[in-house]
């Protein structure tokens, strides 16, 4: 049945070694690399080293690297141009079959790489066990997950854009709702609804460049590297980086199958997003309490009790928010694997899938259903109106008029402060002090001050650039209409 050169993984000296084709054709896992040793792995060993339960979901990138490695292999005279041409038409027809499933995982032959290359083999034989000359595992994977990244960022920036939509769909339809700022979760001073909207989606928006900034730096082709030093064959790297369109190549074989340093940065953009999610969820959580009462969800986005049948829980907000240490953990998870590994390639990094998959999972999870739950909720302007109106608000916008006065503003601050105490003591509002009164604590005061207690005239005195004017608002909700309406938003 013929013989033919197999080289073995990394953790081989770069020796190859002669199999039959039936060798490797006959089911046993260990074939693929195992000239080496003389009897197979445990049972619990191969459960404990397989990652073809959750890497599976590589198998179309896997593919795609594979066909244009083949395809090189060919075009520089390695292998024969038609074995090249071959291994694509198969490696097509198994894509096919794993899409249709159809396609048997086995434990045993422990990951997608090895599952496509077994099944290559089986079809081609000899031909098929071409596929991996001048390739390793290390520089593979390292390969397919840039390739799974590359995609998914675009995804994932696609439904953040959404999210942004629906906020500032939100902001249109509240444009003129005032309601109370907060910090330190006490009443600041009076904003727009929309103003409180836009907020996260300039936050989403760093989200989103934070990612496509992430893809830039991970978009380089690292397949050549090998298992460590690249190879004495004759490949062509740019080949495969114009089939496989990166921008570059990795300039270091042993930073290219040892770093993941792209992974973290994916991560940390994943839990930056999750963090202003879980802000967000919170603001949703309490705008919706009967002590704010600001809002309400639609119920098809809220759930009940168990026992008390009145109850409507903004379970969503609350998922979303508690989701977002799951996301830490991925992060956290991948920074202590890396942080003692010395170079080059360390089995340890089979462990940066699982995490990067379940972050990636749980934000687009979130993504599938928070657009949705912005765009049905239900906004109460006379609620968030009636809260603002508190005049201890506007105490800001008094002590400005003693600045246009010519009164120094830390002056002034002591000045409006010793009023609301005086306010305070009287058991009075502010806007119910008398001219007289508000005279007695500094003299600078006028008629005109006694206006100034109105949520809508503090809203409207606000139109520097990014503040929380009318005009300002509407002119960033246009914006960003433009922004994300544009064919390039995120590509």
């Amino acid at each position: 049945c013929g013989v033919f050169l197999v080289f073995p993984l990394s953790e081989e000296p770069m020796t190859c070694y002669i199999f039959s084709c039936k060798q490797l054709t006959k089911g046993d896992a260990m074939a693929l690399w195992g000239g080496r040793f003389a009897q197979d792995a445990e049972k619990c060993v191969r459960d404990f080293t397989q990652s073809i339960s959750y890497d599976k979901r590589l198998y179309k990138h896997d593919i795609e690297g594979s066909k244009a490695h083949a395809l090189m292999l060919g075009a520089s005279g390695i292998i024969p141009q038609a074995s090249a041409e071959a291994i694509c038409a198969r490696l097509d027809e198994i894509c096919g079959k794993i899409e249709a499933g159809d396609f048997k995982y086995q434990v045993e032959l422990e990951d997608i790489h090895m599952h496509i290359e077994s099944e290559l083999i089986k079809m081609l034989g000899d031909e098929g066990a071409r596929v991996h000359t001048a390739r390793s595992r290390n520089d593979q994977v390292n390969l397919d997950i840039r390739l799974y990244l590359r995609d998914e960022i675009l995804h994932l920036v696609d439904g953040i854009r959404s999210l942004q939509k629906a906020l500032v769909a939100q902001a249109e339809a509240n444009k003129r709702t005032i309601l109370p700022g907060f910090t330190h979760l006490q009443h600041a001073q009076p904003v727009l609804f929309a103003h409180h909207l836009l907020a996260y989606v300039e936050m989403l928006d760093r989200d989103c460049g934070r990612l496509l900034d992430a893809r830039k730096r991970l978009n380089v082709l690292p397949l050549g590297s090998g298992a460590i030093a690249g190879t004495t064959l004759p490949i062509d790297r740019e080949f495969v980086r114009k089939k496989l369109n990166f921008p570059s190549m990795t300039r270091n074989s042993m930073d290219a199958v040892a770093s993941r340093d792209f992974t973290c940065e994916v991560l940390a953009a994943l839990a930056i997003f999750a963090m202003n999610i879980s802000r967000l969820s919170e603001d949703i959580i309490l705008w919706m309490s009967q002590e704010f009462s600001f809002i309400m969800l639609s119920d098809a986005f809220c759930t009940g009790s168990s026992l008390m049948p009145q109850k409507k829980n903004p379970d969503i907000a609350e998922i979303s928010r508690g989701k977002t240490g799951r996301v830490y953990g991925a992060l956290m998870s991948i920074l202590t694997i890396c942080k003692g590994l010395p170079l080059t390639y360390n089995r340890d990094l089979q462990e940066d899938k699982e995490g990067l998959f379940d972050a990636i999972d749980t934000v687009n999870a979130i993504l599938s259903v928070y657009p949705h739950m912005i765009e049905t909720m239900k906004v109460f302007p006379e609620r968030m109106a009636q809260a603002a109106s508190d005049p201890g608000l506007m105490a800001t916008d008094l002590a400005e008029e003693l600045v246009r006065k010519g009164v120094p503003f830390r002056h002034a601050h002591h000045k409006v402060g010793a009023l609301v105490r005086f306010a305070a003591e009287h058991n009075k509002a502010l806007n119910e002090v008398t001219l007289e009164e508000m005279k007695s604590v500094f003299p600078e005061a006028d008629e005109a001050m006694l206006h100034v207690f109105s949520a809508e005239n503090a809203v409207a005195g606000r139109e520097v650039f990014g503040g929380t004017g009318f005009q300002q608002v509407a002119s960033q909700i246009e914006f960003w209409k433009k922004e994300l309406a544009g064919p390039e938003n995120g590509k």
